[in-house]
C-alpha cells in the first residue's frame, strides 16, 4: 500500500512499473531535435479526421493502442485509463477513447495532467485496484490556439514569451513488471503569483515547479544532484530560467540537473516557437519517447519528472484574474 513520507510525498510500496510507452506527433514536432525518437510522426495537422479537434482524439487513441501493443496487452487488460487533455470537457479524451470501453477517469491538471495521470494510475496498481492501468494526455496546436487564443485565421503576433503548443500525445501502461518503476510521488499545490499574461505562462508555471520539487527534496531528504534529471514540464525558456533562480535564491544549484520538456522538443534557433513548446502532450510526448527509452537503454537511471501546468480559461483572463499553477511530480528508476 502506498505510504505517506514528510508532508506531501508519497512512497509507491510496490514500486509499480511502466512495461510499455509510446509518442504520436505532428510535423513541426517531427521536425525537431527529438523526430527520430518519436513512433509516429504525422505530416497532416487533422491526421484524415476533417477538424483539428477529432485528430487530437485521433492522437490519444493511437497513442493508446501503440502502448498496449508494446505492453502485449489489449483494452480488455486494462481496469482503468486515466486521461485528460486541454480541451472544455477533455473532449480529446472522450471522444479519442470511448470505443475502448475502458474504466476511465477524466483528469484535468492543464499541462501537469501527464504527471497527474502517472501519479494516480501507480496509485491504483500499488494498492491493489488494479492490476494494469493506463495514462494518457494530449494537445494540439491549433485546437488549443482557436480555444484559448484566437482563430488562426486572425494571424495574430505572438510575443517572445509565448509557447508553441505541442500536437502530440504520449501514453504508459502501468502495471505489474516493466524496466522503469514508479516509486514516489509529489501532490502539487496551487501557487499564484498574480501574473496575469497570458502569453508568458512559463513565468506562472515556474513558481508551482519550483514548490512541488522543493517539497519532494525536503520530504526525501536528497539533494538534485542525487538525481540523473529533474525533469519539468514546459516551462519555456523563461519560466525555466526563473525556477533555477529561486532554487539559486535558496543556495541550491539545480542548473546541472534540470531539464524542460518544452525547450527539448523544438529547435529555438531553427524553429520559430519562441519561448518552447507547452501544452498537456508536451511533456507526455517527451516523457514517452527520449526519456523512457533513454531509462530502458541505461542512459538515465533516476530522475524526476515534474509536470507543470496553468490553470487559466478563456473566461478567467477575459475577467482580468491571474493564473494559478500547478505542479506533479513522480519519481522514476531503472531497475
Amino acid at each position: 500500500m502506498p505510504k505517506r513520507l514528510g508532508k506531501r510525498t508519497i512512497i509507491f510500496e510496490k514500486s509499480p512499473h511502466i512495461c510499455g510507452w509510446y509518442s504520436v506527433v505532428g510535423k513541426k514536432e517531427g521536425e525537431g531535435p527529438l523526430g527520430h525518437c518519436f513512433d509516429e510522426v504525422h505530416e497532416e495537422a487533422t491526421l484524415g479526421m476533417g477538424s483539428f479537434e477529432r485528430a487530437e482524439s485521433e492522437l490519444q487513441r493511437r497513442a493508446v493502442l501503440g502502448a498496449l501493443k508494446k505492453a502485449d496487452l489489449g483494452p480488455e487488460d486494462i481496469d482503468a485509463v486515466f486521461a485528460g487533455d486541454l480541451l472544455n470537457q477533455c473532449i480529446g479524451s472522450n471522444f479519442g477513447l470511448r470505443d475502448m470501453e475502458i474504466p476511465m477517469v477524466g483528469l484535468y491538471g492543464a499541462c501537469s495532467t501527464m504527471a497527474l495521470a502517472l501519479i494516480n494510475a501507480a496509485l491504483y496498481v500499488d494498492s491493489g485496484a488494479a492490476k494494469n492501468a493506463l495514462a494518457v494526455t494530449s494537445s494540439h496546436f491549433c485546437s488549443a490556439e482557436r480555444q484559448y487564443r484566437f482563430p488562426l485565421e486572425y494571424g495574430s503576433q505572438r510575443p517572445q514569451t509565448s509557447q508553441w503548443t505541442v500536437t502530440g500525445s504520449g501514453s504508459a501502461v502501468i502495471g505489474e513488471w516493466g524496466t522503469v518503476a514508479l516509486t514516489a510521488a509529489c501532490i502539487g499545490k496551487i501557487c499564484d503569483l498574480g501574473v496575469k499574461d497570458q502569453n508568458n505562462m512559463g513565468a506562472a508555471m515556474a513558481p508551482a515547479a519550483y514548490d512541488t520539487v522543493k517539497a519532494y527534496l525536503d520530504d526525501t531528504k536528497t539533494t538534485p544532484d542525487d538525481y540523473d534529471m529533474i525533469l519539468t514540464g514546459d516551462l519555456g525558456l523563461v519560466g525555466s530560467s526563473l525556477f533555477c533562480s529561486l532554487f539559486a535564491r535558496d543556495g541550491v544549484d539545480v542548473t546541472r540537473r534540470h531539464r524542460d520538456c518544452g525547450m527539448l522538443i523544438f529547435d529555438r534557433d531553427r524553429q520559430d516557437v519562441h519561448s518552447g513548446g507547452s501544452g498537456c502532450g508536451c511533456s507526455a510526448s517527451v516523457l514517452c519517447s527520449k526519456i523512457l527509452n533513454d531509462m530502458q537503454n541505461r542512459n538515465l537511471s533516476n530522475i524526476l519528472f515534474c509536470a507543470t501546468g496553468a490553470l487559466l480559461s478563456p473566461t478567467s483572463v477575459q475577467q482580468g484574474n491571474s493564473i494559478p499553477s500547478i505542479a506533479h511530480l513522480i519519481n522514476l528508476r531503472r531497475v
